[in-house]
């Protein structure tokens, strides 16, 4: 018998999920003939597969796994409303007097990390900044820097060190922008009078033991690590397509020792360790499931599972180290679970995923459980 997943999870009360959940906004089953019908025009719905299968597409809030795992859907952020609002008498009467206030809205929000605090951290190229969500203080800030010289045009990625200091690549100045944890600009590294000396700074990680700093410049088909006065400490890789070559290298993840970088014209995700080295690679070319064509955003679960961005079908494919997809999720819509041009993606220590959803101007939100974890 087939077994179509509808149902929704329940958070325990009181619990990070929960309290997240409360201050998204949350997805309303309308009707059961909406499912129905979605079923029978649209068959994106998840079933259960043969193990030799993997699991998925899924639109769904909760998408049923193999060994009792399962990935559901928490909620999505698009603006400053969401982690503003509180909803008091008293701030429902001020509203109603002097009209609801404006707030921040995502534009073309492009990168996303979370830091020690579980604040959620986006780069918006198309609003020439970076915005902070901080549910649990129910706190909003918007960072920018508009200046002649060493100003913050394009936000491209972002990465945070073990002090939640906020490091912003820059993909049209070539420039690493540095601010603390609160937001205040420090300084830029990689400005030479002015020119930054990147040629496309994009993906970047801190390595929080050491603070050295990895850096794609796409346009030189490199990974530069730096130390925190910007001195150039090594270059790792050149333009090709064999072990540790790169065609257009984007993303980057640091998870312990191991650094991931996505190779996008060589249609693949590389993993190398801190000094360099190839360890292994996932990906091949095609447009179909369980093969890359745009690869965007990275991340890794608790468990080693490898997710990554498909830009141009709207999913997020999920590999194990040996190349092997595992289960996929998403579709090309509006709805929630489905994606438009997605982008960056990041997994925290609580295996919360946060998929950059660009074109539909939002930061969806999904909780995966890991075997033994439900």
């Amino acid at each position: 018998m087939v077994q179509i997943l509808l149902k929704t999870a329940e958070s325990e009360p009181g619990s990070q999920s929960a309290r997240l959940g409360r201050r998204l906004r949350t997805w309303r089953v309308m009707a059961p003939a909406v499912f129905l019908l979605s079923l029978v025009l649209t068959p994106r719905i998840a079933v259960p597969r043969p193990r030799s299968q993997p699991a998925g597409p899924a639109t769904v809030p909760e998408l049923g796994l193999e060994g009792g795992r399962k990935l559901r859907y928490e909620g999505s952020i698009s603006s400053e409303k969401e982690v503003r609002t509180r909803h008091t008498f008293l701030s429902r009467l001020v509203d109603a007097v002097a009209g609801e206030p404006e707030y921040h809205a995502l534009v073309t929000p492009y990168g996303v990390v979370t830091d020690s605090q579980g604040r959620i951290i986006v780069t918006d190229p198309g609003a020439a900044g970076v915005h902070i969500f901080d549910f649990a203080q129910h706190k909003y800030k918007f960072i920018s820097r508009h200046r002649d010289t060493d100003g913050l045009e394009a936000p491209q990625c972002v990465a945070v060190d073990a002090d939640d200091n906020i490091y912003v690549t820059d993909s049209y100045s070539g420039k690493i922008f540095l601010f603390d944890a609160n937001g205040r600009f420090q300084r830029v590294i990689g400005s030479i009078k002015g020119e930054g000396y990147f040629k496309r700074a994009t993906g970047i990680a801190v390595d929080p033991q050491t603070r050295r700093i990895y850096v794609t410049d796409t346009l030189r088909n490199q990974i530069w690590v730096l130390d925190q006065e910007g001195h150039i400490l090594q270059k790792i890789g050149w333009n090709g397509t064999g072990e540790g070559e790169f065609n257009y290298p984007t993303e980057l993840r640091l998870i312990g020792q191991s650094l991931y970088v996505v190779d996008a014209m060589n249609f693949r995700v590389q993993v190398l360790d801190l000094s360099g080295r190839f360890q292994y690679s996932v990906g091949q070319i095609g447009d179909g499931v369980g093969q890359l064509f745009r690869p965007k955003g990275i991340g890794v679960d608790s468990e080693g599972h490898l997710y990554i961005v498909e830009g141009l079908s709207g999913l997020v494919q999920v590999f194990d180290r040996q190349g092997q997809l595992l289960y996929y999720f998403g579709a090309k819509d509006s709805g929630f679970g489905e994606f438009k041009l997605p982008a960056g993606l990041f997994i925290d220590r609580d295996d919360r995923l946060y998929v950059v959803d660009s074109f539909n101007r939002r930061i969806q939100v999904f909780q995966y459980f890991a075997q033994g974890k439900q």
